[in-house]
């Protein structure tokens, strides 16, 4: 077996152990609008608008749009750095308002 191969399943046993969920995936694949929802965790219709703002580049196959896996793990990593952040505010906020939430 390859180094990498047993890097990643170490990696995958070890995150699994902490009972989190991994996933693997081949990151040049392309998906359709609807995977790429739940990859994100959102609705098909709000990954349509993503692609209309020009916050996520897609191509057309005929009428179907797909999306690039890469620009997806992206977008994804974007938003729960977005999350995150917004989280670290109310938590601060929280604090300075003594709110009880120590």
């Amino acid at each position: 077996m390859p180094h990498e191969a047993l890097r990643l399943l170490a990696r995958a046993m070890g995150e699994m152990a902490k009972g989190r969920t991994v996933e693997v995936v081949a990151t040049e694949g392309s998906l359709t609008t609807q995977q790429a929802a739940t990859l994100l965790n959102v609705s098909r219709p709000y990954v349509v608008k993503l692609i209309e703002e020009g916050r996520v580049p897609s191509t057309l196959l005929g009428r179907h749009r797909r999306l690039r896996l890469r620009d997806v793990l992206e977008l994804r990593v974007r938003m729960q750095a977005r999350s995150r952040k917004a989280l670290r505010e109310l938590a601060e906020q929280a604090q300075e308002l003594r709110l009880g939430y120590e």
